[in-house]
């Protein structure tokens, strides 16, 4: 994924009571269709006595992936409520995973929509959410008669300095988002009258906390 999205920041479970049954949700990063099956297979294992372990997740490029289990409860009372809250919050590459001790009283299920989506809510607010930015990384090899020009004029600028290493000339790292990579290298040649080496060295994220 090259551009903006949001997902949920770290591994987290909360644990929610309601008419004597515990509800426990529990909610992951995921990459890919199999790390979610790895996940739910995981959990259902650890709460293998748990009536139910319903589950929700979005993975992919435009949030091509997107998956349900209602896991034994009445249909369209679990699963898609849990995904309509990862849905709701705008979540990519985010899996929920519902676990459920019935506490003998039967909510019907409005009831159920209500509790499943109650405790997605909480284990998402419990985890926190992260935009996460695609990023390029530039090397840019200067004179050290042009790093104070170029140091200061980084600092007015989004654009964010990671590193810098003095030999015989300077070398700066900076992190670029994707897309203004290309006004990004016409804005250092500029500045530096083109006496100076741009070298794109790789992809990474930057994640910037929204809630």
């Amino acid at each position: 994924m090259t551009y903006p999205y949001y997902t949920v920041k770290k591994p987290t479970m909360v644990e929610i009571t309601i008419q004597k049954s515990r509800f426990i949700g529990h909610v992951r990063r995921i990459s890919s269709e199999e790390e979610a099956r790895s996940a739910i297979e995981a959990i259902s294992k650890e709460h293998w006595k748990a009536n139910h372990n319903c589950y929700a997740y979005v993975v992919g490029e435009d949030s091509g992936i997107q998956k349900a289990s209602d896991n034994g409860e009445p249909a369209g009372t679990a699963g898609v409520p849990i995904l309509e809250v990862i849905k709701k919050k705008n979540l990519r590459d985010t899996l929920i995973v519902v676990t459920r001790y019935f506490g003998g009283i039967k909510l019907g299920a409005g009831g159920l929509i209500r509790a499943y989506s109650k405790t997605a809510s909480a284990a998402i607010s419990a985890s926190g959410i992260v935009e996460r930015l695609a990023m390029k990384v530039f090397a840019i090899k200067i004179d050290y008669s042009l790093y104070g020009t170029i140091e200061n004029a980084l600092r007015e600028t989004p654009y964010l300095t990671q590193n810098a290493t003095f030999t015989d000339i300077v070398t700066i790292e900076i992190a670029v988002r994707t897309d203004e990579a290309d006004i990004f290298t016409g804005w250092m040649t500029n500045l530096c009258n083109g006496a100076c080496s741009i070298t794109e060295l790789g992809e990474t994220f930057l994640e910037v906390d929204v809630v």
